[in-house]
């Protein structure tokens, strides 16, 4: 006579397996249909290579951010896949320019410019200004490693901006904002001169901007000489954190 708690238990423990093994399956069989239709999708962004990049000029890859960001601020971004974009950069990167850009966490140029793995080397520092650590890393991206455009890139309602205006002072984070009081006493505005007035924060933020452009090009003579010689081009930009909009100032 048969077991009949074996067969009771036997023909459910079976089932289980059997949907546990499908449902495993077909996650497996969903993610590597969806991968390899991605590697061959013809409207797949892929990286800059060398040659594509050293093909490029200044202006035109001014040209790609500007298209970018339309993108970014109208919802229409290109088509990525960044296990493909991960295996691509694996071996190397030709990125197109060098983004010193603000810390905060709205404004990941990335993003805004529509951008993916391999496309810009990155430098992030509250208030956007430089440091000897960024110039080098500025002149490493450019002399050693090809980049063609250097973008510094403020936004709108900047906390460092606002830390400046109101003369905070603490720790190391002093010294950072005392590079950015040069663009507080130089903007010009008539009406109240405080950290609550947006309006005055961001024409500081965009005197900021152009002031660290310029002392790129006094610190850094590498950087300078590239700039004379055509094959790098200086920028500011200055992004708007309730439109998404950049607007290239310099």
């Amino acid at each position: 006579m048969p077991n009949q708690e074996h067969s009771s238990q036997g023909p459910e423990s079976t089932r289980r397996g059997f949907l546990h093994t499908a449902a495993a399956a077909a996650t497996v069989g969903v993610a590597t249909c969806c991968r390899s239709a991605s590697a061959a999708d013809p409207e797949l962004v892929l990286p800059l290579t060398k040659a594509a990049r050293d093909a490029l000029t200044p202006d035109q890859i001014i040209a790609r951010a500007k298209a970018g960001n339309d993108r970014f601020r109208t919802g229409k971004l290109q088509h990525r896949d960044f296990l493909v974009e991960l295996q691509k950069t694996a071996d190397g990167q030709s990125p197109a320019s060098v983004v010193l850009g603000c810390i905060d966490s709205r404004a990941p140029a990335e993003i805004i410019f529509d951008l993916g793995l391999g496309d810009i080397f990155s430098c992030r520092v509250a208030g956007c200004v430089e440091s000897p650590d960024v110039l080098g890393s500025m002149e490493f991206a450019t002399k050693v490693s090809g980049a063609k455009v250097i973008t510094v890139l403020g936004h709108s309602a900047c906390g460092a901006v606002k830390g400046a205006i109101a003369n905070v002072e603490l720790g190391n984070l002093t010294q950072l904002l005392a590079k950015i009081r040069p663009a507080v006493e130089q903007t010009e505005y008539k009406g109240s001169r405080t950290s609550d007035k947006l309006e005055f924060v961001d024409l500081v933020a965009r005197k900021n901007i152009e002031l660290t452009v310029q002392r790129i090009r006094k610190s850094s003579p590498i950087i300078a000489g590239l700039e004379q010689s055509k094959a790098v081009k200086i920028i500011g930009c200055f992004y708007n954190l309730a439109t998404g909009a950049v607007d290239f100032i310099i």
